[in-house]
């Protein structure tokens, strides 16, 4: 497990064939571009021995209607708080640290629970004990370097809803996906179970987030930062999707639910009845075992025939994390108040 200053050593060193790499990811860019979304960015690394690179501050909006670089940074920078914040608080029992909250915007608080009091998970299975850790320092550390990259123009922490209680975000969307009655609560740190599929509704999302906004980016640096940290959300949504799948071996409610937080999330993206982005209906994909050419196998991967991940636009992903399907819509959910910076309405 690495500490919280990885991603910003690793970003330090990435030099050595640097070249040959950005031409791949300008052509993947390319194609991504295509497809239409938004981008989640941050670090990743090269050779121990390599000399320091520094990823420059992104360019300011250069004419009103268009979206730079530090206004996609500063839409990741708000996804990146409410990754962290959970991982943290469940792995941790407290968030994030007060000097990563502060920047532009209005800074909220960050509801856990009942009266506000920090949440844990009391974790009953050593090894999620020990996967919640890491992806957690992988979430602070992105947070860590979005604001680095912003500098002055980092986006504060918004208001961010948590909470395990009745009036939680995630009782909101584990109703709405049916996952427990429209009675029931769902509280994400009461089991390793429920840590476990409150991590799967993040995770999935962040994937086909990071996929689609690299048609938004032009500085090779960053473009280069974004493919890091996607690969990095989707070796995490890998891990939490082969845990519920083997977990429901046992418990097949797990698989169950899996697959009702998916169909729900492509209801709230607009995606299960219309098609955007050419990419079809309903996209978004369970856990649930599937039989090709007769034969049984798992469904780890959410990838279309050709074996790719579909992408999310902003829009798409503020639906989903605002728990509202309706247009024109500025908050609720996850961010009560919003997010920060200019890209806030779906």
């Amino acid at each position: 497990m690495q500490d919280e200053h990885t991603v910003l050593d690793l970003i330090e060193k990435a030099k050595a064939r640097r070249d040959a790499r950005r031409s791949f990811l300008r052509t993947a860019g390319g194609a991504a571009a295509m497809a239409g979304g938004l981008s989640l960015l941050a670090a990743c690394g090269d050779d121990d021995n390599d000399p320091p690179v520094v990823v420059p501050t992104p360019t300011p909006t250069p004419t009103a209607g268009t979206v730079s670089e530090a206004d996609v940074l500063n839409f990741a920078l708000n996804l990146e708080y409410l990754e962290a914040s959970f991982y943290s608080y469940a792995a941790f029992g407290t968030g994030l640290a007060s000097n990563l909250m502060t920047g532009t915007g209005a800074q909220g608080a960050v509801a856990t629970g009942t009266s506000g009091q920090p949440r844990g998970v009391q974790f009953t299975d050593a090894t999620v004990a020990q996967y919640a850790r890491e992806i957690a320092y992988d979430e602070i550390n992105h947070v860590r370097f979005l604001r680095s990259a912003l500098g002055s123009s980092a986006a504060a922490m918004p208001a961010i809803n948590i909470s395990g209680d009745a009036s939680g975000a995630f009782t909101a969307a584990a109703r709405a996906a049916q996952v427990i009655g429209q009675n029931d609560t769902f509280d994400p740190y009461a089991s390793d179970n429920n840590f476990l599929l409150a991590a799967y509704l993040f995770e999935d999302v962040g994937v086909t987030a990071y996929m689609g906004g690299v048609q938004l980016l032009s500085t090779p640096a960053t473009i280069e930062a974004a493919a890091g940290i996607h690969a990095v959300e989707a070796y995490h949504a890998g891990l939490v999707r082969t845990l519920l799948y083997s977990r429901g071996v046992t418990t097949s409610s797990l698989v169950t639910a899996a697959g009702q937080i998916s169909a729900a999330r492509d209801t709230l993206d607009g995606t299960a009845n219309t098609g955007l982005l050419g990419q079809g209906g309903s996209r978004d994909q369970g856990i649930a075992a599937t039989t090709v050419n007769g034969q049984l196998q798992s469904n780890i991967v959410p990838a279309d025939s050709n074996g790719i991940a579909f992408v999310r636009s902003p829009q798409q992903v503020l639906n989903i994390v605002y728990l509202n399907p309706n247009a024109s819509t500025t908050s609720g959910g996850f961010f009560p108040a919003g997010v920060n910076g200019t890209v806030r309405s779906t």
